[in-house]
Protein backbone atom coordinates (compact mmCIF):
# COMPACT_ATOMS: atom_id res chain seq x y z
CA UNK A 1 0.00 0.00 0.00
CA UNK A 2 1.50 3.38 -0.98
CA UNK A 3 2.24 5.98 1.66
CA UNK A 4 -0.60 8.38 2.39
CA UNK A 5 -0.40 12.16 2.49
CA UNK A 6 -0.11 13.37 6.07
CA UNK A 7 -0.17 16.80 7.67
CA UNK A 8 2.87 16.86 9.94
CA UNK A 9 4.74 19.21 12.23
CA UNK A 10 8.51 19.22 12.34
CA UNK A 11 8.46 17.45 15.65
CA UNK A 12 11.84 18.14 17.24
CA UNK A 13 12.90 21.72 16.59
CA UNK A 14 16.28 23.24 15.76
CA UNK A 15 19.69 22.27 17.11
CA UNK A 16 21.99 25.18 17.94
CA UNK A 17 24.14 26.59 20.72
CA UNK A 18 25.08 30.20 21.53
CA UNK A 19 28.40 29.48 19.79
CA UNK A 20 26.89 28.19 16.52
CA UNK A 21 28.36 30.13 13.60
CA UNK A 22 26.67 28.51 10.59
CA UNK A 23 23.14 27.27 9.98
CA UNK A 24 22.42 24.40 7.61
CA UNK A 25 18.78 24.05 6.58
CA UNK A 26 17.13 21.01 5.05
CA UNK A 27 13.61 20.99 3.69
CA UNK A 28 11.64 18.82 6.17
CA UNK A 29 12.67 15.78 8.26
CA UNK A 30 12.45 12.38 6.60
CA UNK A 31 10.42 9.56 8.10
CA UNK A 32 13.62 8.15 9.67
CA UNK A 33 14.62 11.54 11.07
CA UNK A 34 11.15 12.00 12.54
CA UNK A 35 11.40 8.53 14.13
CA UNK A 36 14.78 9.42 15.67
CA UNK A 37 13.79 13.02 16.53
CA UNK A 38 17.00 14.33 14.98
CA UNK A 39 18.37 15.44 11.65
CA UNK A 40 19.52 13.20 8.80
CA UNK A 41 18.52 9.92 10.40
CA UNK A 42 18.29 7.83 7.24
CA UNK A 43 21.36 5.56 7.11
CA UNK A 44 21.83 6.20 3.38
CA UNK A 45 21.74 9.99 3.71
CA UNK A 46 25.30 11.21 3.22
CA UNK A 47 24.98 14.31 5.41
CA UNK A 48 27.04 13.06 8.37
CA UNK A 49 29.86 11.50 6.26
CA UNK A 50 30.09 14.66 4.12
CA UNK A 51 30.16 17.03 7.08
CA UNK A 52 32.64 14.83 8.95
CA UNK A 53 34.96 14.81 5.93
CA UNK A 54 34.71 18.60 5.58
CA UNK A 55 35.54 18.97 9.29
CA UNK A 56 38.25 16.28 9.10
CA UNK A 57 36.67 14.17 11.80
CA UNK A 58 35.25 10.69 12.17
CA UNK A 59 31.60 10.33 11.17
CA UNK A 60 29.46 10.62 14.30
CA UNK A 61 27.12 7.68 14.87
CA UNK A 62 25.04 8.13 18.00
CA UNK A 63 22.77 11.05 18.78
CA UNK A 64 25.19 12.18 21.50
CA UNK A 65 28.13 12.01 19.07
CA UNK A 66 26.20 14.01 16.47
CA UNK A 67 25.30 16.75 18.95
CA UNK A 68 28.88 16.90 20.26
CA UNK A 69 30.15 17.10 16.66
CA UNK A 70 27.78 19.99 15.86
CA UNK A 71 28.68 21.79 19.07
CA UNK A 72 32.44 21.36 18.52
CA UNK A 73 32.18 22.65 14.96
CA UNK A 74 29.72 25.45 15.81
CA UNK A 75 27.05 24.21 13.40
CA UNK A 76 23.31 24.76 13.81
CA UNK A 77 20.74 22.59 12.04
CA UNK A 78 17.10 23.07 11.21
CA UNK A 79 14.70 22.84 8.30
CA UNK A 80 12.95 25.45 6.18
CA UNK A 81 9.53 23.94 6.94
CA UNK A 82 7.87 23.82 10.35
CA UNK A 83 4.84 21.89 9.10
CA UNK A 84 3.38 20.69 5.81
CA UNK A 85 1.46 17.93 4.15
CA UNK A 86 3.78 15.27 2.74
CA UNK A 87 3.80 11.71 1.45
CA UNK A 88 6.48 9.74 3.31
CA UNK A 89 9.81 11.55 2.91
CA UNK A 90 9.21 12.84 -0.61
CA UNK A 91 10.27 16.48 -1.02
CA UNK A 92 8.38 16.61 -4.31
CA UNK A 93 5.13 15.85 -2.46
CA UNK A 94 5.42 18.78 -0.02
CA UNK A 95 2.33 20.99 0.07
CA UNK A 96 0.62 23.39 2.52
CA UNK A 97 3.91 24.78 3.82
CA UNK A 98 4.20 26.59 7.12
CA UNK A 99 7.76 27.99 7.17
CA UNK A 100 10.06 27.70 10.17
CA UNK A 101 10.76 30.68 12.38
CA UNK A 102 14.53 31.20 12.36
CA UNK A 103 14.45 34.08 14.85
CA UNK A 104 15.32 31.98 17.93
CA UNK A 105 18.39 30.59 16.13
CA UNK A 106 19.49 33.96 14.75
CA UNK A 107 19.02 35.68 18.11
CA UNK A 108 20.44 32.86 20.22
CA UNK A 109 23.58 32.11 18.22
CA UNK A 110 26.38 33.69 16.21
CA UNK A 111 25.04 32.55 12.82
CA UNK A 112 24.47 36.12 11.55
CA UNK A 113 24.44 35.76 7.74
CA UNK A 114 25.95 32.27 7.34
CA UNK A 115 23.02 30.17 6.12
CA UNK A 116 23.32 27.15 3.83
CA UNK A 117 20.62 24.96 2.32
CA UNK A 118 20.98 21.21 1.77
CA UNK A 119 19.59 20.57 -1.70
CA UNK A 120 17.51 22.25 -4.36
CA UNK A 121 14.16 21.83 -2.63
CA UNK A 122 15.43 23.39 0.61
CA UNK A 123 16.96 26.22 -1.42
CA UNK A 124 13.75 26.88 -3.38
CA UNK A 125 11.64 26.79 -0.21
CA UNK A 126 14.10 29.12 1.55
CA UNK A 127 13.97 31.57 -1.37
CA UNK A 128 10.17 31.52 -1.39
CA UNK A 129 9.35 31.60 2.32
CA UNK A 130 12.30 32.73 4.43
CA UNK A 131 14.45 35.06 2.34
CA UNK A 132 11.66 37.67 2.14
CA UNK A 133 11.30 37.58 5.94
CA UNK A 134 14.92 37.43 7.09
CA UNK A 135 16.66 39.01 4.08
CA UNK A 136 19.70 36.79 4.52
CA UNK A 137 20.83 35.10 1.30
CA UNK A 138 21.53 31.38 1.67
CA UNK A 139 24.21 29.39 -0.12
CA UNK A 140 22.69 26.38 -1.88
CA UNK A 141 24.64 23.14 -1.43
CA UNK A 142 24.01 19.90 -3.35
CA UNK A 143 21.67 17.50 -1.58
CA UNK A 144 23.15 14.76 0.56
CA UNK A 145 19.95 12.73 0.12
CA UNK A 146 20.25 9.22 -1.30
CA UNK A 147 17.82 10.46 -3.98
CA UNK A 148 20.66 12.65 -5.33
CA UNK A 149 22.39 9.83 -7.19
CA UNK A 150 23.90 12.30 -9.67
CA UNK A 151 26.64 13.24 -7.18
CA UNK A 152 29.18 10.85 -5.71
CA UNK A 153 30.24 11.12 -2.08
CA UNK A 154 33.54 12.65 -3.22
CA UNK A 155 31.74 15.27 -5.34
CA UNK A 156 29.52 16.17 -2.40
CA UNK A 157 32.50 16.51 -0.08
CA UNK A 158 34.29 18.75 -2.58
CA UNK A 159 31.25 21.01 -3.07
CA UNK A 160 30.47 21.26 0.64
CA UNK A 161 34.13 21.83 1.54
CA UNK A 162 34.44 24.67 -0.99
CA UNK A 163 31.50 26.45 0.65
CA UNK A 164 32.00 25.58 4.31
CA UNK A 165 35.73 25.19 4.93
CA UNK A 166 36.51 28.94 4.86
CA UNK A 167 33.78 29.60 7.44
CA UNK A 168 34.51 26.55 9.63
CA UNK A 169 38.22 27.37 9.84
CA UNK A 170 37.61 30.78 11.45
Amino acid sequence: MPAQRQILSHGFGPYYTPESRILILGSFPSVKSREQSFFYGHPRNRFWPVLAAVCREETPQSLEEKKAFLCRNKIALYDVIESCSIVGSSDSSIRDVVPADLRPILIGSRVENRIYTNGGKASALYQRYLLPVFRIPAVSLPSTSPANAARSLEQLIDAWAAALAPVLSK
